[in-house]
C-alpha cells in the first residue's frame, strides 16, 4: 500500500481503504517534515487536524492526571476546611471531621508528621496556634478526621482558661470552617521499619527498627496510632510495636476499641498496656506513673544495632522526669529514642 500511494498509480476510486492508507501515509509524511503541508489533499488536511487535537487532548490529561496527585495541604499557606461531622466520644473528647478540597482530594501527609490549626481569639485578639495529628489519612480521600480531647476552662487548677484551641473547635457548627496548614513535624516514617528524625537543632537521623516501644499520654496517642495503622496497612511491613498508654482515669482513655482491637487482632506484632493515675477496683493494667519497671515489663529492651526504637508523645513532665531517666537505666541511648 506504501509503494502505491508514493507512486500514486492507484487509482484511489476502486478501494476506500486504498484512500485510507494513502491519507495516513501523507500525514505521517508531514509529521516527520519530508512532505509540505501544501500538498495535502482537503481530506488529508482535516485528518491532519484530528490527529494534532488527538495529540493535544492526550497531552493534556497526561500533564495533569498522570503526575503527582494534588494534595490538600499547603506547608506554607493556611488554608480553610469545612466541619462536616462532630461527634461525642466521651464526656470531653471529640471526633471532628473536616472536608477536602474535593471527594478525591488526598490529604498529603507523610507519616509521622503533624497540622497546624490557628483561629483568632475574639477575646485578646491574638492568633492562637496548635498541632494535631489526625487519626485519618492519605488512605482516607475526601476528608479528614481528629480526636480532640477539649480542656474546659475552670477544671484544672493549674490551667484555669483550659485550652483555647480545643474550645474553640468545641463551638463549631456544621458549616463552620478552621484555618489549618502542614505537614509539619520532625519525624517521616518511610515504612518497613525506615524512618527519619529531625530532632530541633541538631542533625537528621536515618534510622530502621525491628521493633517499636511505644509510651503515649492522654493526646499522645495520636500519631502512635497514625504509625500503627500505616505499618499494619503495608502487608510487607513486619515491624513489631509495644505501647504503653498512660491516662489519668479510665474514662481518659482514648481511641481504646481501636487499639484494642488492633492487639486481638495482631497479637504477636502489637502489645498494648495501660497505666492510670486513678485506676478502678478491679484494674488489671498498671496503676501510677510510667517508670523503669513498667517500660523493662512492657516494652523491648535496647538493642546495640538500634532496631529497638522508643517513641513517646505525652506531657512535658512525662516525658523528661519519667521516661527519659528510666530509659536511660535500661541502658538506652539518645540514638534509640525519638519524641514527638
Amino acid at each position: 500500500i506504501t509503494q502505491a500511494t508514493e507512486a500514486r498509480h492507484v487509482d484511489y476510486r476502486i478501494s476506500p481503504w486504498l484512500r485510507v492508507a494513502r491519507s495516513a501515509h501523507e500525514t505521517v509524511l508531514v509529521f516527520k517534515g519530508l512532505m509540505p503541508i501544501m500538498e495535502l489533499s482537503g481530506n488529508n488536511i482535516v485528518l491532519l487536524i484530528a490527529s494534532l487535537s488527538i495529540a493535544v487532548i492526550v497531552g493534556w490529561v497526561l500533564l495533569h492526571l498522570g503526575g503527582k496527585r494534588k494534595t490538600a495541604l499547603d506547608p506554607e499557606i493556611f488554608q480553610s476546611f469545612r466541619l462536616i461531622k462532630k461527634e461525642a466520644i466521651s464526656h470531653d473528647t471529640r471526633r471532628f471531621t473536616f472536608a477536602l478540597q474535593t471527594p478525591e482530594t488526598m490529604l498529603g501527609l507523610p507519616i509521622g508528621q503533624h497540622i497546624s490549626f490557628r483561629f483568632i481569639d475574639p477575646k485578646d485578639g491574638k492568633m492562637v496556634l496548635r498541632t494535631y495529628t489526625p487519626v485519618t489519612g492519605d488512605d482516607t480521600l475526601g476528608k479528614v478526621s481528629f480526636v480532640i480531647k477539649v480542656y474546659k476552662a475552670g477544671v484544672h487548677p493549674k490551667f484555669p482558661d483550659g485550652g483555647k484551641m480545643s474550645q474553640h473547635l468545641d463551638t463549631l457548627k456544621i458549616g463552620d470552617t478552621m484555618e489549618m496548614k502542614g505537614p509539619k513535624g520532625h519525624m517521616t516514617y518511610w515504612g518497613r521499619g525506615a524512618f527519619k528524625v529531625k530532632p530541633l537543632g541538631k542533625p537528621v537521623s536515618e534510622r530502621r527498627a525491628k521493633r517499636f516501644g511505644m509510651i503515649a499520654g492522654g493526646t499522645g496517642i495520636t500519631p502512635m496510632l497514625q504509625l500503627i495503622k500505616a505499618i499494619f496497612r503495608d502487608g510487607n511491613d513486619g515491624t513489631a510495636m509495644n505501647l504503653i498508654y498512660a491516662n489519668q482515669t479510665e474514662d481518659d482513655i482514648l481511641l481504646r476499641e481501636e487499639l484494642e482491637s488492633i492487639a486481638r487482632q495482631y497479637p504477636n506484632r502489637f502489645r498494648l498496656h495501660y497505666t492510670l493515675d486513678r485506676p478502678p477496683k478491679d484494674w488489671t493494667h498498671s496503676a501510677g506513673f510510667v517508670n523503669k519497671e513498667m517500660i523493662e515489663a512492657n516494652l523491648p529492651g535496647p538493642s546495640q544495632d538500634g532496631s529497638t526504637q522508643i517513641l513517646m508523645c505525652g506531657p512535658l513532665p512525662m516525658i523528661k522526669y519519667a521516661c527519659l531517666p528510666a530509659l536511660k537505666e535500661l541502658g538506652f541511648t539518645e540514638d534509640h529514642w525519638f519524641s514527638f
